[in-house]
């Protein structure tokens, strides 16, 4: 029989998953011999037997994995044959290409969680239990190749029992790297806002207690800390709200299990997915009218935040409480999380009444991450904990390693080298130092991940933007300012392998355009490369630029100022008997001399500003907060629309809905109801788009869509356009990348290797 030699290399999410583990005892159960380690590009494994044996090891390598691996590519060579008696796992070892293989956080397994509730059990209410299957990763990693030296869990030895643990084939937590339990892992305590340490002898029913009493509670977490309290009680809620200084904007709520999340919202198979998956994301679904949540969690808005326990702490805090508990990010808003102990406690000092901390040390913030079931699958609005660093595979390859900055809000930013594109944790609005810093961070750490010395920068082309600062301020020589539109487009192309041509419907609130105004409601042909800009909504003006879009009454007045001309019929329309008389008069004012009013195209005015209108909200108090009420307004049965045209003679054309607003008007002082406005205004916008996108592609040529932009958060547009375009046209909506600018860098990095590949 002959022997051979093997050498495999295995790429993908192949580190802190048990992959090891698992190569061990396919190779002991094939009587192969030989070695696997951990590299910086993932696994690597020399293999010798016979050659029958060999070859079967390679089939059961290619067919399986363990669950939460994901095996992007196997590649091998014969090698000399060595003498080696059995198989080991060796310790990892630097290889020449960086590649980052570490897993991210994952949500505690079932076998994890039945231990913690054990009595029996060694870890019974142990709240740092974990295996190979579960438990910190990305949070703890401070480099790669992930092993136990490289994390935050250095700082604790194993106990004898764990390192048995450890050690054992057998075991579930052989080569786990978080392993602990409570005779050798971190520890919980409970301070005061001055940082005095409280005396109780379970931390975990000390703050349950706290909670019950209506007080707010500082949880550090896996990627930072929460801030929590009863969500059935408004004046907990309504507490944390003044505190955090978030006046209306949704907070998210954690309960114990799918049961008490079906009581709260409607949870249909791809919900119940999504919240039982090992990402355990917030996951937005229709709030039930007879939740028990307190008003003050979501007000006045349609949709409520859910999400399943993801640690064990979360596990038994959750059971100790018996009520869902509110679990917003630990910050001010606009702020960036708290991560560290001694930043919570000066940070959150003036928000929580206690805090519930241990000492495993986080080395990277994440925030959780929040998706929605869109036309009946996933899409992920906010890619953070449990997505990153997970890479997006791209076609072409890049040919020098490209970083992209992305926008100014919802940053995330993206390294792209290879046939990968890793975006990295979400970031935030970058509105203030904090913030920046953090970007700074989430670049840094990034690129020491994949030992990548960027040879492209990326950024929008705004000049404002700190992120285009921050990028023109680097040394690399290629800088590639990317049309925030055209980044859209091409990241939705990049995620699903489309190599252009595509049309590609861009709608959100604002984008810096090529010709300096501001775009928003863009239909484009786009290439990697390149675009065309076919068709835009017409413009409004926005009277005291920003402060329209935080006063949307404005945005409403804009509209009927165009649609009426300039002799708009206000009395009897309610949204202006709530606006003072002279403001509406001074704006009026501004309209008609344009006086610091510049032009939008941007979907999401149209969104604010009829929906102002029409639910009589002059004011927004967070970002697209009316859009979210207009679009939960809306009637899901509706099916007609309002009037429109379209100005062919225009270069781009140009979709003119001054039509549709006299009929809103029209419909609101005859006592129509929202619903059906809202309903109507949905559809009379797919009818517009669908029209253009149909008009583009006969002088074009027919080929993908692609439905991109924040505006493609709102499920009843997104369905409905795609709807209308799926009998004639191959429709693609985001699904693994935010539509928003959370997938804006990605975008940004395609489109910058592709002006630098064709400029070379």
């Amino acid at each position: 029989m002959t022997t051979v030699g093997r050498h495999i290399e295995i790429r993908g999410i192949v580190q802190g998953v048990g992959f090891r583990p698992w190569v061990y005892r396919l190779a002991t159960e094939e009587q192969v011999a030989g070695r696997v380690r951990n590299d910086t590009t993932g696994v690597t494994i020399e293999a010798f037997g016979p050659e029958e044996a060999v070859d079967l090891f390679m089939r059961r390598l290619e067919d399986s994995a363990p669950p939460a691996a994901a095996v992007s590519g196997i590649r091998s060579w014969a090698i000399p044959v060595e003498a080696a008696v059995g198989f080991s796992i060796v310790s990892s070892a630097f290889g020449p290409e960086p590649r980052v293989s570490i897993p991210p956080d994952l949500a505690t397994c079932s076998e994890c969680v039945a231990e913690v509730f054990d009595p029996a059990n060694r870890r019974y209410r142990y709240p740092f239990t974990n295996c190979t299957n579960c438990g910190p990763r990305f949070t703890i990693a401070r480099e790669v190749p992930y092993d136990r030296a490289a994390t935050t869990m250095a700082a604790f030895r194993m106990c004898p029992a764990c390192q048995r643990e450890y050690e054992d084939p057998s075991d579930r937590r052989f080569h786990a790297q978080p392993n602990a339990c409570p005779a050798c892992g971190p520890r919980l305590a409970v301070l005061t806002p001055r940082g005095d340490q409280v005396a109780c002898d379970d931390p975990i029913a000390h703050v349950a207690g706290a909670l019950a009493a209506g007080r707010i509670v500082a949880v550090k977490g896996l990627g930072g800390f929460h801030l929590a309290c009863d969500a059935t009680s408004p004046e907990a809620v309504g507490r944390l709200r003044l505190r955090k200084r978030r006046d209306e904007k949704p907070f998210a709520v954690m309960v114990a299990g799918l049961a008490e999340a079906a009581a709260l919202a409607t949870i249909g198979p791809e919900e119940w997915r999504l919240l039982t998956s090992v990402e355990r994301p917030i996951v937005l679904a229709m709030r039930r009218r007879e939740s028990g949540l307190a008003e003050e969690v979501a007000p006045r808005s349609p949709l409520v935040g859910v999400m399943l326990p993801y640690t064990p702490l979360h596990h038994l805090l959750l059971a100790e409480t018996g009520r869902p508990l509110v679990m917003t990010s630990g910050n001010l808003s606009e702020e960036p999380l708290a991560y560290r102990n001694d930043e919570a406690l000066e940070r959150l000092g003036g928000m929580a009444d206690l805090f519930l901390l241990h000492d495993r040390e986080i080395d990277a913030r994440a925030d959780d991450s929040v998706a929605r079931v869109i036309a009946g699958r996933p899409v992920v609005l906010r890619r953070a904990r449990g997505y990153v660093p997970r890479p997006v595979a791209v076609k072409p390859r890049f040919e020098a390693p490209v970083l992209a900055c992305g926008g100014l809000l919802k940053n995330t930013v993206c390294i792209g080298e290879g046939d990968a594109a890793w975006l990295g944790p979400h970031v935030g609005d970058l509105e203030n130092l904090e913030t920046y810093r953090s970007f700074e961070e989430s670049i840094a750490r990034m690129e020491k991940f994949l030992r990548v010395a960027p040879a492209v920068i990326a950024y929008d082309l705004h000049p404002d933007y700190l992120s285009s600062r921050y990028a023109l301020a680097r040394p690399e020589q290629v800088k590639v300012g990317v049309q925030h539109h055209h980044a859209h487009v091409v990241s939705a192309m990049a995620e699903h392998g489309l190599p252009g041509p595509v049309i590609g419907v861009a709608y959100d609130g604002t984008g810096y355009g090529t010709d300096k105004t501001a775009w928003g409601g863009e239909v484009l042909v786009a290439r990697h490369d390149r675009f065309e800009r076919v068709a835009t909504l017409r413009p409004l003006p926005l009277a005291g630029g920003d402060a329209a879009i935080r006063h949307p009454w404005r945005l409403a007045l804009a509209l009927l100022e165009d649609a009426f001309d300039l002799r708009p019929p206000l009395d009897g329309l309610r949204l202006f008997s709530e606006v003072p008389p002279e403001e509406v008069a001074v704006v009026r004012q501004m309209l008609a001399t344009r006086f610091c009013s510049p032009l939008a195209h941007g979907a999401g005015r149209y969104f604010d500003g009829i929906g102002s209108l029409v639910l009589s909200r002059p004011d927004s108090r967070y970002e697209g907060q009316v859009a979210l009420e207009w679009n939960g307004a809306a009637d899901p049965t509706g099916r007609s629309r309002y009037g429109y045209a379209v100005d062919w003679t225009s270069s781009p054309w140009e979709i003119d809905l001054r039509q549709m607003t006299r009929e809103v008007v029209r419909d609101l002082r005859a006592g129509v109801c929202a619903k059906a406005i809202s309903a109507r205004f949905h559809q009379t916008l797919v009818a517009a788009t669908a029209t253009v996108v149909w008009a583009a592609a006969r002088l074009h040529g027919s080929m993908p869509v692609v439905l991109t932009g924040g505006c493609f958060q709102n499920a009843l547009l997104a369905e409905r356009l795609a709807g209308a375009l799926v009998s004639e046209f191959s429709v693609h909506l985001h699904r693994h990348v935010p539509p928003g600018d959370g997938g804006l860098a990605l975008g940004q990095a395609v489109v910058a290797a592709a002006i630098a590949r064709g400029s070379t």
